[in-house]
């Protein structure tokens, strides 16, 4: 990485962020996000903040990436993925607070040395797939998992960032393959390159195996500055080892780097290999929070119902919205005492009763027409705490006036115990929501 530039800091006006971080030097940039180093002013301890800025993001159509990278990245817990303590946001700016990993990018590290050791590159590498074996697990695939993606911290240890480009397995159709076209030309799988659908969990294998390749000697084993010359070589899987790779590393390679999805070597018989074996210290962490998809007492996690912290954040703050997210809402949301079904039956008996059309939505949730087919209004509720719920109301199509006609003056007299407004919850400035 070239010199640290001091620069000012993204909110522009100050250099201390929401009075609790002292912005610092710019560490890195891309095209809608910059990075800088930060102090968290109550307890010194020295914080990465991505910067985002969502017109940007908003306006390449990358608003779900981002959305996308905040919820994994908040139930992400393990000692090789950076962690993301918190989240901030102005009505400009999205800013990501995380884990600050001092040794930089491993890119950096490969371009300044050259080529590593195989032993150093084998514990680099079992960090690596510790890392992608325990996202696997949950349902995440990273897709974009290159040397610039990979930390450093003050000890050495590998730190997997950037989840822009990860999918969870919800995304997945039902030919059980995903389809989106992503991740970083010379780190790509071949069967991306084929335009044919794709396992998540195999073209992260693949990554990983350039990965490891470009530790040990030092450059890429696909590479040429005709981008369609270089994707034949990947297709084709054609790549020569330098003398000083071992035999048994050789093989190992000629696995992670399999045309074939279907025979490509797996996670699991990645932590089986002989040469993935030596030294191979297994990594303890406590798994904290539930994974995406993952069951409870038997149960799989309520997508609908649930809120997290980051979908709390969406209801109450000016600043940050991420679920209507980057655009506006014609309706209102409140927040109520009562359970999500008294919510559900109280809204559908008031609109029976008006002589409107009723339609059952999801779970908790329902689509009130008038006779004419003129104004639709949807109402979900999602649960925050057992007797919580915060009640979402949607317009589609009809005015503001028969709007208020309809649900405010006819059925949400209904739900008479509503204790709080979005309006009365949001804040003037910022909102700020831990993911810990």
């Amino acid at each position: 990485m070239s010199e640290i530039e001091q620069v000012p800091p993204a909110t522009a006006e100050t250099t201390t962020l929401f009075e609790k971080y002292e912005i610092g030097k710019l560490l890195g940039c891309g095209a809608f996000a910059k990075v800088y180093h930060a102090r968290n002013i109550e307890n010194g301890q020295s914080v990465a903040v991505k910067v985002i800025n969502k017109k940007k993001v908003t306006a390449t159509g990358l608003a779900g990436n981002v959305k996308r990278e905040i919820s994994i990245m908040s139930r992400l817990r393990h000692p090789n993925i950076v962690k993301l303590h918190e989240v901030l946001a102005t009505k400009t700016k999205i800013y990501f607070v995380m884990e600050f990993a001092k040794g930089g990018e491993l890119f950096a590290k490969i371009a300044s040395k050259g080529r590593f050791s195989e032993d150093l590159s084998r514990k680099l590498f079992q960090q690596l797939i510790s890392a992608v074996g325990y996202c696997h697990s949950l349902g995440v695939f990273h897709r974009d998992l290159k040397p610039e993606n990979l930390l450093l911290d003050d000890k050495g240890n590998l730190k997997v960032s950037d989840f822009g480009l990860s999918a969870v397995k919800e995304q997945i159709r039902v030919d059980g393959m995903l389809h989106t076209l992503c991740g970083t030309p010379a780190y790509v799988a071949p069967e991306i390159l084929a335009k044919r659908g794709y396992d998540g969990a195999k073209v992260d294998v693949w990554s990983c195996g350039i990965i490891l390749f470009v530790l040990v000697a030092g450059y890429l084993p696909f590479n040429d500055p005709n981008l369609m010359v270089m994707y034949r070589k990947i297709y084709s899987g054609e790549f020569k080892c330098p003398r000083w790779f071992s035999p048994d590393l050789r093989r190992f390679l000629s696995r992670l780097l399999d045309t074939k999805p279907e025979t490509r070597i797996t996670v699991e018989e990645i932590m089986q290999d002989p040469w993935f074996r030596k030294g191979y210290k297994e990594v303890k962490f406590h798994e904290e929070g539930v994974g995406l998809g993952e069951k409870v007492n038997g149960e799989e996690e309520s997508k609908t119902t649930d809120l997290n912290a980051f979908d709390i954040i969406s209801f109450f703050s000016s600043g940050l919205d991420l679920s209507g997210l980057f655009t506006d809402v014609e309706g209102e949301r409140f927040v109520l005492r009562e359970s999500s079904e008294k919510v559900v039956e109280k809204v559908e008996a008031a609109a029976k009763a008006e002589g409107l059309v009723v339609r059952k939505k999801k779970e908790f949730g329902v689509e009130i027409e008038t006779q004419n087919g003129g104004l639709v209004i949807g109402v979900e509720v999602y649960r925050l705490l057992a007797e919580v719920v915060v009640v979402e109301v949607k317009r589609f199509g009809g005015d503001e006036l028969a709007f208020d006609e309809v649900w405010k003056n006819k059925l949400r007299p209904h739900l008479c115990d509503a204790t709080t407004s979005q309006q009365d919850q949001t804040q003037s400035h910022a909102t700020a929501v831990c993911a810990e």
